[in-house]
């Protein structure tokens, strides 16, 4: 498409878990906590020749009204524990935790991370997220939470810090800084790969730059080929602040597929997909969410609620509000007057990840288009079942990549940098 040699396609697989992706009612949906089912999805990503396997986390369980969100009922399982767990029955496959920079301190941390990097020789990830969430911080000592302006200050400090403890392999570490002051030893030699791999998943201002400084790959979502390349190129063009080059950052964004014998047999199967995430009740959890009110006896299959929403409102708890909620119902007020939406229809216009749909073929295509296109280096795919939505996209797609020369026939390398292409850190 630009006359340069093609670019190598990167994918990951996601673990659905507790979200709105999954469809839990479909006769193939299986436990999200059973270690089978986290097997499952692990070892069809290693025979897809994935990069790696992506564990996503909540520390503590949603609320809405007081009452536990139906999606959180069976529970969430602490990331690292269950990749230590596949680190035993898969050998290349990349095996990436989320985990808190807010409620979790750096020493802890880079010893568990270490201890995951030894384990499978190379092959873990540390995705770094932050809160600003009072409700989440209830559950911890500190019983506070970091102003959401200081949450990048103390995530960049603490993966500095980290990075530090990689680095010392036995030596004292001593560090003094606005969030931390440490003087330690980590218990373990050096990580296989130096530094476990730092994948960042926000998308503001202060998120890309924090991407663009400290992280490996990011986690991004955007809806369309022209909002990736957008994003692709801003990104990018602030690696060189950091002394750093455009290919030592991957941009991964976070899509669904649907795959049919056809593209019209896949958009029929792609509709009712979205209407099983999106129930009744979850599109009216969705308007509280943004609305902020009981909405109760709101009709789904009515209009928008007329109301304004309440910007402070706590009647949704450990989810966080993206943007200003009086932004967000105008935007959607506008869009269901364009296209005459219900409520329900809005919700599921509004609240789709960028989506993948067609033929095996059209979807392979679909796919390198965006990579060939600088929207995207790659992709972290989150199937809609649990835990087999990731076999038909292993058995069909990704034999047409190979045959476009754009995806590993097999694995070149033992860790998950080298699946990266990302260099070793030097040892400071």
């Amino acid at each position: 498409m630009t006359g340069r040699p093609l670019k190598q396609i990167h994918l990951a697989a996601h673990f659905p878990g507790v979200n709105n992706t999954t469809v839990w009612t479909d006769p193939a949906s299986r436990s999200q906590i059973e270690f089978s089912s986290f097997r499952h999805l692990a070892e069809t990503a290693e025979r897809g020749k994935f990069d790696f396997f992506f564990l996503a986390e909540g520390l503590r369980l949603r609320e809405v009204k007081g009452r536990i969100h139906d999606l959180d009922v069976v529970g969430r399982p602490e990331s690292i524990t269950v990749l230590n767990a596949l680190a035993a029955v898969t050998e290349r496959l990349g095996l990436a935790a989320t985990v808190n920079a807010t409620f979790n301190e750096p020493y802890e941390l880079a010893r568990r991370l270490a201890s995951l990097d030894h384990l499978s020789e190379g092959r873990a990830a540390w995705n770094v997220v932050t809160s600003s969430d009072a409700f989440t911080g209830e559950n911890f000592r500190r019983g506070g939470y970091l102003d959401r302006a200081d949450r990048y200050t103390r995530a960049a400090e603490f993966v500095q810090l980290a990075r530090e403890f990689w680095d010392a392999d036995g030596a004292p570490v001593r560090h003094s800084g606005p969030q931390f002051d440490v003087t330690g030893t980590l218990s373990l030699p050096r990580p296989p790969q130096g530094h476990p791999v730092v994948i960042q998943a926000g998308d503001s201002e202060e998120g890309r730059e924090f991407a663009a400084s400290a992280a490996d790959v990011i986690f991004s979502r955007h809806s369309t080929l022209e909002a990736g390349q957008a994003f692709h190129h801003d990104v990018k063009r602030r690696l060189a602040a950091y002394g750093r080059k455009p290919d030592e950052l991957k941009i991964m964004p976070g899509v669904t597929f649907v795959l049919g014998d056809t593209d019209a047999e896949a958009q029929e199967r792609a509709a009712e997909i979205r209407r099983a995430q999106v129930s009744p009740r979850t599109a009216i959890a969705h308007l509280e969410q943004v609305w902020g009110i009981d909405l109760s006896d709101h009709d789904p299959d009515g209009p928008l609620p007329t109301a304004d929403p309440v910007p402070d409102s706590e009647l949704v708890q450990g989810r966080t509000r993206i943007g200003d909620p009086l932004e967000i119902a105008a935007r959607w007020r506008a869009t269901a007057a364009e296209k005459k939406l219900s409520s329900r229809e809005l919700v599921i216009e509004v609240t789709g990840r960028q989506s993948f749909i067609g033929s095996a073929r059209t979807v392979a295509a679909q796919l390198n288009e965006h990579v060939q296109s600088d929207a995207a280096d790659g992709f972290i795919l989150v199937p809609h079942l649990t835990p087999g939505g990731l076999d038909d996209f292993v058995d069909q797609v990704v034999p047409l990549l190979q045959e476009r020369g754009v995806f590993r026939t097999e694995y070149t390398g033992s860790t998950l940098r080298e699946h990266l292409g990302l260099p070793v850190p030097g040892q400071r």
